[in-house]
């Protein structure tokens, strides 16, 4: 469905929704480390919870602002508009990704209070290495073919499951462990927790996570086209009418998420 809410609204969903991904991947990160000494075990727990709380929250948000809780996706929106489509202008832009950060460093801290822990306290797991970086280009490019992929072939619907399921899948085939998120990451620097990174980490992580967001463009424009008819065989298009758009696709962002 397309978004009509207003900047204030949309702004508010933005910065809740963002709020409560982070109470969702660092309360179940804690809550699972708490219960096992098991890493793996942990793990599992925490990408399984962190997925079934992503797509819930774009599902609920994505008819207020597009549920984008991302700055990546947001700024795929706006590249969208700059190259002839529908998207979020300049100031928009700027209101959401203020939103995003914002609300990713206040449900990290609110999910530190929840588990009794000191709030505000910054992480102090290194994540250095180039292939992590590596790991973090890939998981942010795959996420943004994921969203516009399915937004240029008219399954929008789909886009709440279906990124839910790849960031659970990330989590565990990138070196990274798919943090994918700009805001997120700035977010879980204040948890020195299971899920946390270290601010020092944050530059080369939030610069990879913006070369994903180009790379991922760049394969869904190559492999899709810029509009939904382009990835539909000619015989298939004679074959039927058209349908009027069920979502907002790529250039009228809805249902577009992270992780």
């Amino acid at each position: 469905m397309t978004v009509h809410s207003s900047l204030p609204r949309r702004a508010a969903a933005e910065l809740i929704g963002t709020a409560g991904l982070l109470v969702v991947v660092i309360g179940s990160g804690l809550k699972a480390a708490e219960l096992s000494p098991d890493t793996g075990v942990a793990l599992i727990a925490n990408s399984f919870v962190s997925a079934i709380g992503l797509g819930l929250i774009i599902t609920l948000f994505g008819p207020l602002s597009g549920a984008h809780l991302n700055p990546v996706v947001t700024l795929t929106s706006w590249w969208a508009r700059r190259t002839g489509g529908e998207g979020l202008g300049g100031r928009e832009v700027f209101v959401y990704v203020v939103a995003q950060t914002a609300g990713a460093i206040g449900g990290a801290v609110l999910a530190e209070a929840m588990f009794g822990r000191t709030p505000g306290t910054f992480a102090t797991q290194a994540l250095d290495g180039g292939h992590l970086l590596v790991g973090e280009v890939i998981a942010t490019a795959g996420l943004v073919l994921v969203i516009q992929g399915l937004g240029r072939i008219g399954r929008d619907g789909l886009v709440p499951a279906a990124v839910a399921a790849y960031i659970a899948a990330a989590i565990w085939f990138t070196s990274s462990g798919s943090f994918a998120n700009p805001a997120g990451t700035i977010g879980r620097s204040f948890s020195d927790s299971f899920t946390g990174i270290s601010p020092g980490s944050l530059p080369g992580f939030v610069a990879a996570q913006l070369l994903g967001g180009i790379l991922g463009l760049a394969l869904a424009s190559f492999l899709y086209g810029t509009r939904a008819k382009d990835a539909v065989a000619p015989e298939v298009t004679e074959a039927r009418a058209p349908e009027p758009p069920t979502g907002v696709g790529p250039d009228r962002t809805a249902y577009q998420a992270v992780g």
